[in-house]
């Protein structure tokens, strides 16, 4: 993955964003290219078509849409990375001698449709959003307790727990560190969404700890906001 310096325009942190990587049909790995000299933009208001990048792999010559490069600071604002377009990069070295469309090889996983979020409106609205991304990852049996037990865990599948905080406030480091001791106990992967962002030292301490951590937003489409994350989007379950 390649780092990428990025300075938030609202706080003026510095970030070095990871630039996700995503697996073309064709098995190649790739990532959608970033422009490191284009102006980062604050997201004050969504539309489906600006949370989708097309993306050329320079192997097959396939274009696919996956989701817009974007970093949550710790201050709440979600930015958007810019990319360039499928027309500016330039082609691969076989790109003009290969067919548009390949078989799959044996061993690559059937692509995943495009994820269909819902508006959150309430909390328990964000916590069903989660319950339909992870099935879209590929988890199987997720389930939501009718009522919230002390643990905390709103969702739970076959070796994953999962938390939503659907606060208006960022995401504590408290809330982190206890999500992974309850994953600890049961031996499963821990993953946290939360819809105001992460504080400075709960993401710090969630990349150490390799959770994966998603940020969402009112339309229902969760976002990775940090390694594991982009990772797990990735792989899927």
């Amino acid at each position: 993955m390649e780092s990428v310096p990025v300075r938030c325009p609202a706080c003026g942190r510095d970030h070095a964003y990871l630039t996700p990587v995503y697996p073309c049909p064709c098995g190649t790995p790739i990532a959608p290219p970033v422009l490191r000299s284009g102006v980062v933009e604050p997201i004050t208001h969504r539309t489906w078509n600006e949370d989708w990048v097309t993306v050329r792999c320079r192997t097959c010559g396939r274009h696919d849409q996956w989701p817009q490069p974007e970093l949550c600071c710790p201050c709440g604002t979600v930015l958007r990375i810019p990319v360039h377009s499928p027309t500016e990069s330039a082609p691969g070295p076989d790109a003009g001698t290969l067919p548009t469309h390949i078989p799959l090889p044996r061993t690559a996983a059937a692509p995943r449709p495009a994820f269909r979020p819902m508006t959150i409106r309430t909390g328990r609205d964000a916590v069903t959003a989660a319950a339909m991304y992870l099935r879209w990852l590929g988890y199987r049996d997720v389930v939501q307790p009718a009522e919230r037990p002390a643990s905390r865990i709103d969702l739970r599948a076959a070796g994953l727990i999962a938390q939503v905080d659907s606060t208006t406030r960022p995401t504590p480091l408290r809330d982190v560190e206890c999500l992974w001791l309850n994953g600890l106990n049961a031996s499963v992967t821990s993953v946290f969404f939360s819809l105001a962002g992460y504080a400075q030292d709960a993401r710090a301490r969630a990349d150490g700890l390799c959770i994966p951590l998603f940020v969402m937003d009112l339309t229902g489409t969760p976002q990775p906001v940090n390694g594991p994350a982009d990772e797990l989007l990735s792989t899927g379950a």
